[in-house]
């Protein structure tokens, strides 16, 4: 880019301020009805939340501040080349989003959307499509190079669907080639694809891995059903709940994510509520499998006994760990229990200072997004550096 390109970049961060969202939402929607195939690649929840419009906002107008360094947003372009590689982004589909991404901005911008300013926004465009499109080549390469990988989607088959508690369920995945799965690390994440009868439409959703790499052929995902009516929401789960089972194909992605339990002796505590237990899940059998004498707290939240998923195979995972300490926290629940581990009340910051946590612990935090900013905020109070908070969002590429 030439220095009058970037300054004229630069120039327009006031306004993406002030009316990145709108822009962002005008893009989606032209988008979608000039190439209506990419229906079949966006998350139709996203968008009708409008998350995906604010994230989108959100990268280009960091992209539009930094456009002189934008070395400094790679942890950033990483984390969103990952969730393209999810749901197979290719090059050559850049030049679509580029082409609508200029046109929305002489169509929002009017008049202040000069023939010189489109021309920067199209270098600055062709220049961050081109650091993307090549993290995605390593990504892709990097799926590729395992035994048993495969870059884009593979066909799965269900060979078991096993209830877990009154609205989530668990899927057995295995190769409908026949072929096998490659390793994978705890807390990583796969795609699901499929077609949404309801809504004569495929559909991509990102689920965690819920068992540790290795303990079984297959691979396995937890579903937690979201009843929201015809909420796009709630489609996928509602769609895997009432039509997948025994035999069912669904299309899969290559596991991914840099969400994951890193290989220490150091302490750790894995906090997980809702969905968010199911990585929580995978960290504990990779623990118990690998490093049995690692200090471990896990803290797990739900709104009583009959909600807590995967609780089983938590217990069984925390009996192999020998230095295991675990904290339930019932929101709901009014049942007495004899048990230690069970409090009938909710997280908070008390909750957790009374615990005497091991402020040089890693901690892994997943869960609600009002859930997990409430910890963190928590955690920082407590004494914990921001650096040792991991955590995982199930959504767009927003972080936390």
């Amino acid at each position: 880019m030439t220095p009058r390109q970037i300054e004229l970049v630069k120039s327009t961060v006031p306004v993406l301020r002030e009316h990145g969202v709108a822009l962002t939402t005008h893009f989606y929607k032209r988008m979608l009805e000039g190439n209506p195939e990419l229906r079949n690649v966006f998350n139709t929840a996203h968008q009708a939340k409008g998350e995906q419009q604010k994230a989108l906002a959100m990268a280009v107008l960091a992209y539009a501040e930094n456009i002189e360094n934008p070395a400094v947003l790679m942890p950033a372009v990483k984390h969103i080349a990952t969730k393209h590689c999810t749901i197979d982004i290719r090059p050559e589909q850049y030049a679509i989003v580029g082409r609508h991404l200029l046109a929305s901005i002489r169509e929002v911008l009017g008049e202040a959307a000069s023939d010189e300013l489109v021309d920067a926004w199209a270098a600055a465009y062709a220049q961050l499509a081109e650091i993307l499109i090549g993290v995605e080549s390593k990504i892709y390469a990097g799926h590729t190079a395992r035994e048993n990988a495969w870059s884009g989607w593979r066909p799965f088959k269900v060979i078991e669907r096993r209830e877990e508690t009154p609205d989530t369920v668990s899927f057995e995945l295995v190769p409908a080639d026949g072929g096998g799965i490659p390793s994978y690390l705890p807390g990583q994440f796969i795609s699901v694809r499929t077609f949404l009868k309801d809504r004569g439409i495929v559909q991509p959703r990102q689920y965690t891995l819920s068992r540790a790499s290795g303990l079984k052929p297959s691979l396995r995902i937890t579903v937690k059903r979201i009843d929201n009516g015809m909420d796009p929401e709630g489609a996928m789960s509602s769609h895997l709940h009432r039509y997948v089972y025994d035999g069912s194909i669904l299309d899969v992605s290559a596991p991914t994510g840099d969400f994951v339990l890193e290989d220490k002796d150091t302490p750790v505590i894995l906090i997980g509520a809702g969905s968010g237990m199911t990585p929580m899940a995978a960290m504990l059998g990779h623990l118990a499998q690998n490093t049995p004498q690692r200090p471990v707290e896990f803290i797990g939240c739900a709104p009583d006994m009959q909600h807590v998923i995967l609780g089983m195979d938590i217990r069984e995972n925390m009996a192999k760990l020998s230095q295991a300490k675990a904290h339930l926290f019932l929101s709901k629940s009014t049942e007495t229990s004899q048990c230690p581990v069970v409090k009938n009340e909710r997280l908070t910051q008390k909750a957790l200072q009374e615990l005497h946590l091991n402020t040089a612990a890693d901690v892994y935090l997943c869960g609600p997004v009002t859930f997990m900013d409430k910890v963190k905020a928590s955690l920082l109070a407590l004494g914990f550096a921001s650096s040792q908070i991991h955590t995982e969002i199930f959504g767009t590429g927003m972080m936390a």
